[in-house]
C-alpha cells in the first residue's frame, strides 16, 4: 500500500505511546512472544517500524522475550524458486557464487520491513539457519536461537519448538494465519502424509562460501488459513485493536496442539 493512501485512511498519528497503550491490554509482560505484522494496516505510524519495535520490547520487557522469523528465502536451493523462477542454466552459478548466509549482515526476504529492522536492533540475536532463521531479544534470546540445525529447521530443533517448550504466544497483528509460522511446527508432529525434499544454502566454513545440502519438509501452508479458522471458532483467545487494525494473541501450545489433530484428521 502507498503511503499517501496509507495517510490518508489515518485520522491522526499512531504514536510509540499510542501502541504502548494498545499493546498493554494484552498483558505482555514477562511473556514469550512470537510476533507476525503487516506495518501498513496499522495506519500511520509515527517512527513506523522502529516505534512498533520498541512498543513491543517495552511492554515485553526484557523479562520476557520478543521473537520474529528472520528468514531468507533466496538462500536456498534455486530449483525450487518460484516467486519468480530463474532460468535452470542459473542454478549452479547461484550455488558456486551466492555468498554465505552471515546472521549479522544477510537480509530477511518477503517479510516485510519490520523483521528486517528488528534483525538489526541492538541486543538482537539470530539464528545460524541460512534461510529459516530466527530473531530475538530478551531475556531467552540466545536459549531460542541457539544451535538451530540445517535439516527439520522448523521441527523439534528449531526455535518454534523452543517457544513452544517455554509456552509462548503468538501475536499477528494485522495478519492472518497464512503467515503464523508456528502451524509449521505441527506439520512435523501430525501423522500425516509429508514429502522431504533436498534443500542447499551457501554457508561458511573454515572462512570459505559452501554450498551445502539438507533435509527439510515441503511445507504446505496453503492450508495454514482454515486451520486458524476453525481454531477460532472453537477456542478462546485475546484481541485488542493496534493502530487501525486488531491484533490476535494465541497460546503457541495450543494452536500447534489443535493443528497437529486437525492435520491428520484433515489434512491428506
Amino acid at each position: 500500500m502507498k503511503e499517501a493512501d496509507i495517510i490518508e485512511k489515518t485520522k491522526e498519528p499512531v504514536t510509540k505511546k499510542t501502541l504502548i497503550n494498545e499493546l498493554s491490554k494484552l498483558n505482555l509482560k514477562g511473556e514469550v512472544v512470537i510476533v507476525h505484522t503487516a506495518l501498513s494496516k496499522l495506519g500511520w505510524v509515527c517512527g513506523g517500524a522502529v516505534a512498533l519495535i520498541e512498543a513491543l520490547q517495552k511492554v515485553i520487557t526484557l523479562e520476557g522475550t520478543l521473537i520474529m522469523p528472520a528468514h531468507s528465502g533466496d538462500y536456498s536451493e534455486p530449483k525450487y524458486w518460484g516467486n519468480p523462477p530463474v532460468p535452470e542454466e542459473w542454478y549452479q552459478t547461484i550455488r558456486e557464487e551466492m555468498p554465505a548466509y552471515r546472521p549479522e549482515v544477510t537480509p530477511t526476504r518477503g517479510l516485510g520491513v519490520t523483521p528486517e529492522i528488528f534483525r538489526k536492533f541492538p541486543g538482537v540475536v539470530r539464528s545460524d539457519h541460512p534461510c529459516l532463521s530466527f530473531a530475538a531479544w530478551g531475556k531467552e534470546a540466545e536459549a531460542i536461537t541457539a544451535d538451530h540445525k540445517l535439516d527439520y529447521a522448523l521441527g523439534e530443533n528449531s526455535p518454534l519448538a523452543k517457544i513452544y517448550r517455554r509456552e509462548g504466544k503468538i501475536l499477528l497483528i494485522g495478519v492472518g494465519h497464512d503467515s503464523n509460522t508456528s502451524l509449521h511446527l505441527a506439520e512435523y508432529r501430525a501423522e500425516h502424509d509429508l514429502k522431504i525434499k533436498i534443500f542447499g544454502s551457501s554457508v561458511l566454513k573454515n572462512g570459505k562460501n559452501v554450498w551445502t545440502k539438507y533435509q527439510d519438509l515441503e511445507f504446505n501452508d496453503d492450508l495454514f488459513p482454515a486451520i486458524g479458522k476453525d481454531f477460532e471458532s472453537e477456542h478462546d483467545y485475546s484481541t485488542a485493536k493496534i493502530g487501525l487494525t486488531e491484533a490476535k494473541l494465541f497460546k503457541q501450545k495450543e494452536i500447534v496442539d489443535f493443528a497437529v489433530d486437525w492435520l491428520e484428521k484433515r489434512g491428506d
